[in-house]
């Protein structure tokens, strides 16, 4: 949830490090600081604010060294203080660390080390590890034996990152349950907490496991295990992905380019190795109960997931939220839990996959990132290949696990005979196509959604509508609208509004409904009702629809119409506005798109 990077290097590395920083400010945006280390002494600036904001503050760039660490955070453990960013120091300096992730002992080893005469500065339980790290020192004499010591007094989730005045160009990394990853040149040697930070200098990587630590120099680097400091062996991975990719491309903001670059992510969701979605397809048929789990915007998918499931291969398949998964879920041998997470690293979703495993069941992933948590800790994984998604709302990475989960629903109805070959070959036609249907309504729609964005952006409370599988549809571009303006929106099924909600309707709600093609008709029918029933009490109408469909057209306040599709792809394409609706919506209301205010990309906290 919070960003880390270190360099060590034989020449200065503050331009190197700066840069990487920044590289990683999605993750966290309260504060953030830099701790050189040159000439034998550590130097440490922070501040609150953003990265270029605490440089024009504290001159981050004119600091001087060839071994640095950095940290970007997003506030779990106090408030947003000078006091509580990092990185954080012992007492006489000696010794500097970031960290992400929360010390659950934190208290009890505050209260020992103020007994010992240790001053906190910080309400920051990173303070309480650093200064447990000198402590050790002083014990030891020696940096690594201190270092593991240390650690192994720490109860709960941390990547964290260390100098020190007594190892000159040596940095000290360790990983339990927060991702850490090394990036290896010949300029020297990185850590971080996403391989964002160093793309631009290498794309040769080392994931650390839980349990691991790193001691990394300019010219070397060595893994060992926290529990016995055996070393460790593992070849360096390819990063597939280039620094280019991560960057705007001359679009205005990271959320745009991403809409943008849906096309591509389509694709590469095709591209998936068939042998990988016909081994899920496969377990999937062959378990007592499968679950689908992600939280927030990767709940929303796996409700697709839910619908296709259901209705490609006769198969009930539940998709739950992973914040509730272990209180709800009764899992067991024989049964399989599919987690889905953009980065890998979401704390609900690796907890309820880690109680999954304890009770037996087996496990399968869907990922937007090797070598994280969730990628190394389940039975299968699916790397959907979407490449980085640096703004904080998901876009092209949500879509790319619809996509996958489609081309599993498929390959699981012909396992179980729910599926005839033409209708199969029908869905992956649409699919096929379907990148250059996107590209054309990016192309050709986005200055309609746009208009219609700044004439209703006054509204300040929502309703989402759909049924069926666009009932999954509207909740995703709820939560899509919600990140980044701000304003109150409620992605709900058209059907409930009888049930209750129509008490809220008048002409200061907006409804926007997600209409299917009539091809389906009884779905299209059933949220023709809903939205006559919102017309009658007066409320205004909005809707995406498909062209030809005089009967809808005639019931909008206003609309978004949409190019004929198959019907198979429909609900992604009218996704696709909707994320287009939300981010002309923000820009229109000014709001920091990429960075919503509080909010961080990957959340790795309780």
């Amino acid at each position: 949830m919070c960003g880390i990077s270190a360099v060590t290097s034989s020449q200065d590395v503050v331009k190197m490090l700066f840069e990487s920083i920044k590289n990683l400010e999605y993750r966290g945006y309260d504060s953030c600081g830099l701790a050189m280390l040159d000439r034998g002494e550590i130097a440490v600036r922070k501040n609150v604010g953003g990265v270029d904001e605490v440089n024009e503050k504290e001159h981050l760039t004119r600091m001087t060294g060839t071994t640095g660490v950095a940290h970007t955070r997003w506030a779990t453990h106090g408030g947003v203080t000078l006091a509580n960013a990092h990185p954080h120091s012992t007492t006489d300096g000696s010794f500097s660390l970031v960290h992400n992730g929360i010390i659950n002992n934190y208290f009890e080893l505050r209260e020992e080390l103020i007994a010992k005469g240790v001053e906190f500065r910080s309400e920051t339980d990173t303070e309480a590890i650093v200064h447990l790290i000198g402590l050790a020192y002083a014990e030891f004499g020696d940096v690594e034996a201190a270092f593991v010591a240390a650690l192994k007094r720490l109860q709960g989730t941390y990547g964290l990152v260390m100098l020190t005045r007594h190892a000159p160009d040596h940095v000290f990394a360790a990983r339990m349950g927060s991702p850490l990853v090394l990036g290896l040149s010949e300029r020297g040697n990185f850590v971080a907490s996403d391989v964002n930070a160093f793309l631009a200098y290498t794309r040769d990587a080392l994931v650390l496991e839980d349990g691991e630590y790193a001691v990394v120099t300019p010219t070397s680097h060595r893994i060992a295990r926290l529990a016995d400091r055996a070393t460790v062996t593992r070849k360096p991975l390819r990063i597939q992905w280039d620094a280019e990719t991560s960057r705007k491309g001359g679009y205005s903001h990271f959320m745009l380019k991403e809409i943008f670059d849906q096309p591509q992510t389509v694709q590469n969701a095709l591209n998936v190795s068939q042998i990988h979605i016909d081994r899920l397809a496969e377990t999937i048929r062959g378990s007592r109960q499968t679950y689908l789990m992600g939280v927030g915007t990767t709940h929303y998918v796996a409700l697709v997931g839910q619908h296709l499931i259901s209705r490609l291969a006769g198969r009930y398949v539940p998709a739950v939220s992973a914040d509730e998964f272990r209180d709800l879920a009764v899992v067991g041998p024989g049964d399989l839990v599919v987690s889905i997470s953009q980065s890998g690293e979401t704390y609900d979703t690796c907890k309820s996959t880690d109680h999954a495993k304890a009770k037996g069941a087996a496990t399968a992933s869907i990922v937007n990132v090797m070598g994280s948590s969730l990628s190394l800790s389940t039975d299968q994984v699916i790397l959907q290949g979407s490449g980085p998604e640096i703004c904080v709302v998901s876009t092209k990475a949500a879509l790319a696990q619809m996509i996958v989960l489609h081309r599993v629903a498929l390959s699981l109805g012909l396992k179980t005979g729910q599926l005839d070959q033409p209708t199969h070959a029908a869905h992956y036609d649409a699919l096929r196509a379907f990148p250059g249907a996107v590209q054309t309504v990016l192309n050709e729609q986005s200055g309609f959604v746009r208009n219609l964005a700044e004439r209703t952006v006054h509204y300040r409370n929502w309703l989402l509508l759909g049924r069926g599988i666009y009932q999954a549809i509207a909740q995703e571009a709820a939560l899509k609208l919600k990140e980044v303006t701000y304003l109150h929106a409620e992605g709900i099924p058209a059907g409930f509004l009888k049930h209750g909600t129509l008490a809220m309707v008048d002409e200061t709600l907006a409804c926007l409904f997600f209409i299917p093609p009539p091809e389906e008709a009884a779905l299209h029918e059933d949220t023709l009702h809903a939205i006559q029933e919102v017309k009658a009490r007066g409320g205004p109408v909005f809707g995406v629809y498909f062209e030809h469909d005089a009967r809808a057209a005639e019931l909008m306040t206003a609309g978004l119409q949409l190019p004929h599709v198959p019907a198979p792809v429909a609900p992604y394409l009218e996704l696709i506005l909707g994320q287009l609706y939300a981010y002309f919506a923000a820009l229109k209301l000014g709001r920091a798109i990429d960075k919503p205010r509080n909010l961080a990309k990957s959340v790795t906290v309780p």
